[in-house]
């Protein structure tokens, strides 16, 4: 068995010895260099464009609007984001004019010779000013007013969360070039058939005339989801004009100037309670800022929404939700994809009860989680893999959570003493894969190829990202078939020449790709033994194998497409059913202290165990689930995208600060495994879930170290500091 292995990871040693090429590192021949004029304003309406007569324009390229052979538009959800701005601009940074040339730096001075003249408009930035939402929802279950009537005690509380900035090692870039008639883009991106999708519009070409490659890309986190299609389209429209191979590559202030960002959150909490601590009735309230266009943030609050009771059962809910316009750039997909907002606030939350009841939040939480036979606010019955009480007792029990309490209330007792030292817990769930229809109407497909020469060829659309995606599809296979996973290669992520798998997002490559690899390599395995009369064990076995069963032909493939469960159903009218096949769990106990001069936090330790189904590949799932939990420290108590006049003023990782290594707190892992019936080898997702629980068992820390709830992120020493005054 190869599945629960600790195979090495496959992109590692190219990586490690910079033998990887990422798009930069690509030489094209003949390729120019494309730069963006992008707007001044926030909001306005373009009154004229100028080039400097002073400036060789002979030796450029030129591309606005009215260049765009097809709709002028980046479809993905909603047609709203123009490619090209042309009449109007709606944020700070929004693209109008492209310009390529030769050298990089004269396509940069170019773009610095081009004037536009705006009328401008008024902006809005604030999202509770908002006149225009993309998207609402209502979740309702029970008698809200029963509920409330019923309850000793009501609790209520309002929270915020920041937007936050991606960080990938790698900027985005992408190149495009027309070769034998099909426009081809190849790039740094998360989801290739997003991007084909999107330039069939822009181009008005059928999709056997367009094919997208991923190349070796260096981190995503969500924030290469959506952003690729619009980078895609400008690149092919200056190389269809220029007839040549361009590339755009951004450098790291105009990434983060201009690219999709974490959606910030209000989210408001009204919650009755019995006066031992049972949940009666949840009233809540949740607000999203989407920015200038819609992009994905539809989807994104609906997350949000589906998981802003936490992982609580309560028999009387309303959730009302809606995410709004505002002037600045648009908001987008980033790890955990709006839960981690919605999370924060539900589990903060509990420290308030906390408070208002003179209970501790482990007991409450204790109380109320969601077990298996609960039933959701939607409705849904987890009727398997339901680890959230596992997870919860193993970080507590392994943290040492109760008796670091008691301890750190004695220390802190002790004026003498530098530091407040603090213990907060946190526990979650996650939904795998795609909300509601959404797996269903995708339809994904994988499959593997056998080559008559004996080749083993993984084909999926599924993009390595840095989670070990290819390590894990090998692992999955080899088992499904018996053979080593050494046999399999991958096939490179190219619309051309893998089937869609649905993108890389939503914790959903390895349950349901990986789930559709496992179905198609078991039809190989089928084929072997009816028509071989065994599965092969040796190559040598594999090459006689494979040219009985190509019979001639070049490849044989053997492909699975997703089928909904029949007992997994969903009404998106209503909102009632079974939000996701399967939910993933984890908790949290961070173990902070802070000094009492500088406010500046320290963490000591972070304890949590995640129930993920089944660890393909558990030393893989460990470095996902520190990744993902230093990322969520990250938010919860450094970063802070500024913005002013709608346009992120800190766009430099100067002073934009990330967690580094040296960052890094001592990590202890549990891995909890409630196996998913359909889930491969019983695997649920996993990439999120790290991301969901810091923010709020950061803020329970601060809490717990200086008495002050400070509902707010991130937990900085300036905003402890003016807590304590």
């Amino acid at each position: 068995m190869n599945v629960g292995k600790n195979e090495p990871r496959r992109d590692g040693p190219a990586k490690l010895t910079g033998r990887a090429l990422y798009l930069d590192d690509l030489d094209i021949p003949g390729c120019w260099h494309g730069a963006t004029v992008r707007s001044s304003v926030p909001h306005g309406k373009i009154k004229s464009i100028t080039y400097d007569p002073a400036f060789a324009w002979d030796e450029c390229i030129v591309v606005t609007a009215k260049d765009i052979p097809g709709k002028n538009v980046v479809a993905l959800i909603e047609p709203d984001q123009p490619l090209l701005a042309d009449a109007i601009v709606r944020h700070r940074e929004e693209a109008i004019v492209l310009i390529a040339h030769a050298d990089r730096a004269l396509a940069y001075e170019a773009a610095k010779r081009v004037k536009i003249e705006y009328e401008p408009l008024p902006p809005v930035f604030d999202m509770e000013q908002s006149d225009k939402t993309f998207k609402s929802y209502l979740i309702s279950c029970g008698d809200l007013e029963a509920g409330f009537a019923a309850a000793d005690v009501i609790v209520s509380g309002e929270y915020r969360t920041p937007s936050q900035e991606h960080a990938y090692i790698e900027n985005n870039a992408v190149a495009a070039y027309e070769e034998d008639g099909v426009l081809t883009v190849t790039g740094s991106l998360q989801c290739p058939y997003y991007v084909l999708k999107a330039m069939t519009q822009i181009f008005n070409r059928d999709e056997n005339a367009i094919r997208v490659i991923q190349t070796v890309t260096g981190g995503g986190f969500g924030g290469k989801e959506e952003y690729p299609s619009m980078l895609a389209g400008h690149a092919a429209l200056l190389a269809l004009k220029a007839g040549r191979p361009v590339k755009i590559v951004y450098d790291r202030h105009e990434d983060m100037a201009v690219t999709t960002k974490r959606h910030p959150a209000i989210i408001r909490h009204r919650t009755g309670l019995t006066k031992d601590g049972k949940l009666l009735a949840q009233d809540i309230e949740v607000i999203m800022d989407g920015g200038a266009y819609a992009t994905l943030s539809g989807v994104v609050l609906s997350r949000g929404t589906l998981h802003a009771t936490g992982v609580y059962e309560c028999p009387n809910v309303r959730v009302r939700s809606k995410v709004v316009m505002t002037h600045t750039p648009p908001n987008g997909a980033f790890r955990g994809f709006g839960a981690p907002q919605t999370l924060f606030a539900v589990e903060l939350h509990w420290e308030r009860i906390s408070d208002a009841l003179r209970i501790d939040s482990l007991t409450l939480r204790r109380r109320n989680i969601l077990k298996l036979g609960s039933t959701t606010a939607t409705g849904q019955h987890l009727l398997q893999s339901v680890g959230a009480k596992e997870c919860l007792q193993k970080a507590v029990k392994n943290s040492q959570y109760v008796s670091k309490r008691k301890a750190y209330d004695r220390w802190n007792k002790n004026l003498k003493n530098p530091t407040w030292k603090g213990i907060g817990l946190s526990v979650c769930h996650h939904g795998a894969g795609f909300t509601g229809s959404g797996e269903a109407y995708l339809a994904s497909r994988a499959g593997i190829a056998l080559t008559k020469a004996g080749e083993l060829v993984i084909l999926a659309a599924s993009t390595e990202i840095g989670q070990g995606t290819n390590t894990m599809f090998a692992q999955v296979a080899s088992d499904a078939l018996g053979v080593p996973a050494s046999w399999f290669h991958i096939e490179t992520p190219d619309t051309h020449k893998v089937p869609d798998s649905g993108p890389t997002v939503a914790s959903r490559t390895c349950m349901i790709v990986g789930g559709l690899v496992s179905r198609a390599t078991h039809e190989l395995k089928r084929a072997f033994e009816n028509e071989y009369g065994r599965v092969p064990k040796t190559p040598a076995d594999l090459k006689k194998a494979a040219a009985a069963l190509c019979a001639g032909a070049p490849a044989r493939r053997f492909e699975a497409q997703y089928e909904n469960p029949p007992d997994v159903t969903w009404d998106d009218a209503t909102y009632r059913g079974d939000a996701y096949g399967v939910y993933s769990y984890a908790a949290i106990v961070v173990d902070l202290e802070i000094d009492k001069l500088t406010c500046a936090v320290r963490v000591n330790k972070v304890t949590t165990a995640q129930d993920i189904g089944k660890a393909i590949n558990p030393l893989l799932a460990e470095g996902q689930i520190i990744g993902g939990s230093t990322q969520g420290l990250g938010w919860a108590l450094l970063e802070e995208p500024i913005f002013k006049d709608g346009v992120m003023i800190n766009s430099q990782l100067t002073n934009y600060v990330i967690p580094t290594s040296l960052d890094a707190p001592p990590f202890e892992v549990i891995l909890v495994e409630k196996p998913y019936s359909r889930g491969p080898f019983g695997a649920k997702g996993l990439g999120e879930l790290p991301m969901d629980i810091p923010g709020p068992a950061v803020a329970a820390a601060v809490k717990h170290a200086t008495g002050r709830l400070i509902a707010t992120l991130p937990q900085t020493p300036e905003r402890i500091n003016s807590s304590l005054k």
